[in-house]
């Protein structure tokens, strides 16, 4: 059983060929991060070693062997070391069976102790999809893979935060082909819901969302598509029959501009660049990526395994940061929400 007084958060350490070990090591020495949660690492004691030797950082941390109990009430973060990666055997800044492999594990058992309650909240440091495939030929993406690790037959979605403004999408990774035919007005409506309850539970008690429109210039009354007449307008305005904070459909190339001036909390966007690129642009090292909709918080840096750095100590961690700050605040809002 773990201190109550905090939450508890499961960090599972990524592609071990990425920037991940660094990383890891980087958010373990933070101390507003170590204030913020109780923190129970899962990889390798080996992995995390060189991660710190990288990032020119000293660990003080506990090391369980796996299957050892953790223990009452942690004064310091916990790894528990898998024993499952030899640094040496992993090439760095390269798509390898190997990094896929430790990522998987780490997050699988990640998965599995958020399942069981024993932690409130998961992060991980950043995965590579390539990788992953290697040992999951069917892995799509993390919402695909934690749906079927734990069971869960809801909807989930992926929100990318950035300095308080959090973008949502309806469509995430498919053909860009593709997106006006998946546009439907449910669909529009189930994510304007989950978008204000992932604000809700981030802090944001009214929230305000602002939603893109899919063609140039909102479509310009037809002239350029019909999606934001028969589709989106209609979700909007059923949206704010429900009373969910929304309006739209602006043109996707000032909405952001908008929302930035502080008009709006977040953004929904129609597919997965229109909304990326902006918020990338915005700060590319400071994003977080949310799994939102899930039954606890899944947080991660939204840049990727940056293989081109791996192993030269440049990693900035102030999106790992980030994230880790924001899946304990969310975790203590549920908790709080759970006792009264």
């Amino acid at each position: 059983m773990l201190d109550a007084a905090r939450p508890r958060l499961a960090l599972a350490m990524g592609d071990a060929a990425g920037v991940s070990p660094e990383l890891t090591a980087r958010v373990l020495a933070d101390e507003a991060v170590r204030d913020a949660a109780t923190i129970i690492v899962i990889g390798d004691a080996r992995v995390l070693e060189e991660g710190a030797r990288v990032a020119g950082v000293t660990l003080d941390i506990d090391v369980l062997a796996d299957g050892q109990a953790l223990p009452a009430s942690p004064s310091r973060p916990v790894l528990i070391d898998l024993g499952h990666c030899d640094p040496a055997t992993v090439r760095l800044g390269e798509v390898s069976e190997a990094g896929g492999r430790f990522a998987t594990e780490n997050f699988r058992r990640a998965l599995a102790m958020a399942a069981a309650q024993e932690v409130d909240a998961i992060c991980f440091t950043p995965f590579n999809k390539a990788a992953m495939r290697l040992v999951t030929p069917g892995y799509e993406d993390e919402i695909g893979f934690t749906s079927e690790a734990i069971g869960f037959h809801g909807v989930a979605k992926e929100f990318n935060v950035l300095e308080g403004l959090w973008n949502a999408r309806v469509t995430s990774h498919v053909p860009l082909k593709d997106v006006a035919s998946l546009l439907t007005k449910a669909t529009i409506l189930d994510n304007l819901k989950l978008t204000e309850d992932a604000l809700r539970a981030s802090g944001i008690e009214r929230p305000r969302i602002a939603v893109a429109a899919l063609n140039p210039h909102a479509g310009e009354g037809g002239n350029f598509g019909r999606e934001e007449i028969d589709v989106i307008t209609p979700a909007v305005e059923e949206a704010k029959a429900r009373q969910i904070g929304c309006d739209g459909p602006f043109p996707a190339d000032t909405v952001f501009v908008r929302a930035r001036r502080g008009d709006f909390d977040a953004v929904l966007t129609m597919y997965h660049d229109q909304g990326q690129i902006a918020m990338k642009l915005i700060g590319f090292d400071a994003g977080v990526t949310l799994m939102g909709g899930f039954p606890f918080p899944i947080c991660t840096a939204a840049h990727g395994t940056a293989y081109d750095i791996a192993g030269q100590g440049k990693a900035h961690p102030g999106a790992m940061r980030n994230a880790m700050l924001l899946a304990a605040r969310m975790a203590s809002r549920s908790r709080e929400a759970a006792a009264a």
